[in-house]
């Protein structure tokens, strides 16, 4: 089986479209027959991105890779970074602004819960650079 690539956008402070890419994909890996728990699993964990790269980075790409073993995703934005990963990675540490937690948005569990859902988690980040996060699922 060949590799499959999907790429998506997703514009920054729009979360009418954050949420798109993980819904997309989705559908598209239902359709292969990917098992109800890694289809959980990778919705979870790229919706927590879409909504982190909306939120906090003013948007970036992602980019899909379908595997006949697993599902990598790969999240990249040339937002201000992170500074401290260790405490962004925290339950319940946010720095969305009170403006986004008003919407629903900004309860903290954005990076705990990608690392949680996947089976491979990478978070690489430079302020004043961007951040790129490499996820992975297996099947």
């Amino acid at each position: 089986m060949n590799i499959v690539k999907h790429t998506y956008l997703v514009p920054g402070d729009d979360f009418s479209a954050a949420g798109q890419a993980s819904s997309d994909l989705k559908n598209k890996l239902k359709k292969m027959g990917v098992s109800p728990k890694a289809l959980k699993n990778i919705a979870i964990s790229l919706y927590e991105g879409e909504i982190n790269l909306a939120i906090h980075a003013g948007g970036g790409n992602i980019t899909i890779l379908v595997h006949p073993d697993k599902i990598e995703m790969f999240l990249d934005d040339d937002g201000p970074g992170i500074a401290d990963i260790e405490l962004a990675m925290t339950k319940g540490y946010s720095s969305a602004s009170e403006e986004i937690r008003n919407l629903g948005f900004g309860a903290g569990m954005g990076l705990p819960n990608m690392k949680k859902y996947t089976d491979e988690f990478e978070i690489e980040s430079e302020v004043g650079k961007g951040t790129h996060i490499h996820m992975v699922v297996n099947l």
